[in-house]
């Protein structure tokens, strides 16, 4: 019993810390303002709507998504978020055809949404 007494004792001696959560260091995105501006979102709509949504259009699709302002317009107007939101399968997703794209970068389009719609 001793011997237990010993290792438990030992055990929590050596466990404690002096460190404190001012010790802790904050880690720092890339983004300093915690703002989402349109160069962080403009990628998603690159790389998964211009296929269809080039200048000229192509496909059907009813506008094109090129630049700032044609993607603003779409969120305020067009109900983009909406769109780019709906389940896998859901008349009305976008991209059309599907695969949805990741929940990460629709969170960050919403976040462009509620920041403002910020430009740079």
């Amino acid at each position: 019993m001793k011997l237990f007494s010993l290792i438990f004792f030992s055990t929590v001696i050596v466990s404690c810390t002096t460190s404190t959560y001012d010790d802790i260091e904050v880690l720092q995105d890339d983004n300093q303002t915690g703002l989402v501006s349109f160069q962080d979102v403009a990628f998603i709509f690159e790389n998964n709507c211009t296929a269809c949504h080039s200048n000229p259009p192509q496909n059907g699709a009813p506008m094109s998504l090129t630049n700032y302002s044609e993607v603003k317009n779409a969120v305020e107007t067009r109900g983009l978020i909406d769109r780019v939101s709906r389940n896998e399968g859901e008349q009305g997703l976008m991209p059309l055809g599907g695969p949805r794209l990741p929940q990460q970068q629709i969170n960050l389009i919403i976040k462009w949404s509620q920041d403002g719609l910020l430009e740079n």
